[in-house]
């Protein structure tokens, strides 16, 4: 026996029609279902291939800023969507934590309109020791990008460089 992945990921949320928000029109994730009396709803990046990987449902309990989780990590496909999350994110003033090369990973790790930590992540095909954790800035240019992440692994040095 063996697990073959994450099926979903649930929250429970305070203010379920904001966090339906961030979620589906600034994350673009899909709605697949939503059930109003009982305060919850069901969602996919890929509905076609599966019903919901994330769900939202009202009773949170804890303190928002409390630590609630670890965080969620969100797959994308390429570094253009990496680069288009910086720019959504800073037009919707959204917190962002801090951008980063895992040298085996693109990230940027953000919050929530109740403090979640989340991150979107661009798989890299690199075998890198973790954790490595150094800032970059998503706003340059795709191949600046490339070669500060190039350079920054090289250099290695104190490879954790945690948020501020």
């Amino acid at each position: 026996m063996a697990i073959t992945g994450l099926g979903h990921t649930g929250l429970w949320v305070y203010d379920l029609p904001v966090m339906r928000d961030f979620y589906e029109r600034v994350m673009g994730l899909t709605v697949t279902d939503q059930d109003t009396d009982m305060g919850i709803v069901f969602f996919s990046a890929r509905p076609a291939e599966e019903h919901h990987e994330f769900v939202l449902q009202t009773g949170r309990t804890s303190a928002i800023g409390e630590k609630q989780q670890h965080q969620i990590s969100w797959r994308v496909a390429s570094l253009d969507d990496i680069r288009a999350f910086h720019r959504r994110f800073q037009d919707e003033g959204v917190p962002v934590q801090q951008e980063v090369t895992h040298g085996n990973a693109y990230g940027i790790y953000f919050f929530d309109p109740e403090g979640n930590r989340n991150e979107v992540y661009l798989r890299i095909e690199k075998d890198v020791r973790q954790p490595f954790r150094k800032s970059i800035d998503f706003g340059l240019e795709p191949d600046e990008i490339h070669a500060e992440a190039e350079r920054l692994l090289t250099d290695g040095g104190d490879a954790y460089q945690p948020a501020q």
